[in-house]
C-alpha cells in the first residue's frame, strides 16, 4: 500500500494531530513544510518560494539557505539576514546560525561575524564542516579527508566523501567505500546514502544496506522521532521503526531536508 493510497486518511489524521513532526524539504522551487504522524506522510505545502541550497532547524528555528541570502522563519514570514549568497547553513553547538557562502565562514547573532575564509563548503553540523577540501573546524582548520559531501557530529563525527563513509577514532576511518553524499546521525542512530542506496550503521561500527520502497536517488536524511529521507525527485519516506512509508510531493529539484521533533 502505498501513501497515496493513504491520502484520504492523512488528512482526516492531521485534522486532529498532536505530536506530530513537521520536515521541511527544500527544493529549487522553494521550502515544502510536510507533516508526517507516526510513519504516515501526510500533508504537505509550500512554506516559502524560493530556491534553496540548504536547510537547518534548531530549538524551533528554520534557517534557509538560498542563492541570494540566508533568511530565519520569524512566525509566518521568513526574514533576510543579510549573509548574501549561501551554500550551506547550520548551528553550533550553542544554538547559534552558521553559514557558508562565497569564500566564507560566519556566526549570526545580531549581525555575521566572519569566521574562516573557506571555499565550497557543502553542509554543516556543530563545530564541523564538509567542503571540497576536507573537513574543516569552524576556525578553517582542516582536520581530515578530501571532498567531503556531508558530515555529522551527533555521538561519534562521520563524514561522507567521494571515497567513502568515515567515522573519527584515532583519525579517519573508513566505514565504507564508494562516493557517499549523505550521512545523519542523531547519537543513537546511524544511516547514511550512496545514490539510491542507504545504510544503517550499527553500535560495532558496522554498516549494512536498508531496503527502501523506491529506487531513487536520496538527496538527504534526518532524525526527529523517527527516521526521515527525501529523494531527488521529491520523495518523502518516514521509518519510526515499523518499516518504511513514503509519499512523492510531485516537487523535483530537492537539496535538503530538516526536521522538527514532534510537540
Amino acid at each position: 500500500m502505498t501513501d497515496e493510497d493513504d491520502s484520504l486518511r492523512a488528512k482526516r489524521v492531521y485534522a486532529d494531530a498532536t505530536g506530530a513532526t513537521t520536515a521541511f524539504v527544500g527544493t529549487a522551487a522553494g521550502v515544502v513544510r510536510v507533516s508526517v504522524s507516526d510513519d504516515i506522510v501526510g500533508e504537505f505545502s509550500l512554506e516559502y518560494a524560493a530556491e534553496v541550497t540548504d536547510l537547518a532547524v534548531a530549538d524551533g528555528s528554520l534557517a534557509v539557505g538560498t542563492p541570494d541570502d540566508v533568511f530565519v522563519r520569524s512566525g509566518e514570514t521568513f526574514e533576510a539576514t543579510g549573509f548574501g549568497p549561501a551554500s550551506a547553513v547550520g548551528h553550533d553547538r550553542s544554538g547559534r546560525l552558521i553559514a557558508a557562502g562565497a569564500g566564507r565562514l560566519a556566526r549570526y547573532e545580531t549581525e555575521w561575524t566572519t569566521l574562516a575564509e573557506l571555499d565550497a563548503v557543502r553542509a554543516i553540523s556543530s563545530d564541523m564542516v564538509a567542503a571540497a577540501s576536507g573537513i574543516h573546524r569552524h576556525d578553517g582548520t582542516h582536520v581530515g579527508l578530501d571532498d567531503a559531501r556531508d558530515v555529522s557530529t551527533a555521538g561519534r563525527p562521520l563524514a561522507a566523501t567521494a571515497a567513502g563513509l568515515y567515522y573519527l577514532a584515532n583519525g579517519w576511518m573508513r566505514a565504507l567505500e564508494g562516493d557517499v553524499s549523505v550521512v545523519a546521525s542523531d547519537g543513537a542512530t546511524r544511516h547514511a546514502a550512496a545514490g539510491a542506496t542507504c545504510y544503517i550503521g550499527s553500535d560495532d561500527g558496522t554498516w549494512r544496506e536498508t531496503e527502501l520502497p523506491v529506487a531513487e536517488p536520496i538527496a538527504d536524511i534526518a532524525h526527529g522521532g523517527g527516521v526521515y529521507a527525501v529523494t531527488t525527485d521529491g520523495t518523502v519516506l518516514a521509518n519510526v521503526g515499523d518499516g518504511w512509508r513514503h509519499r512523492s510531493l510531485g516537487v523535483p529539484d530537492v537539496t535538503a531536508l530538516a526536521v522538527e521533533p514532534p510537540v
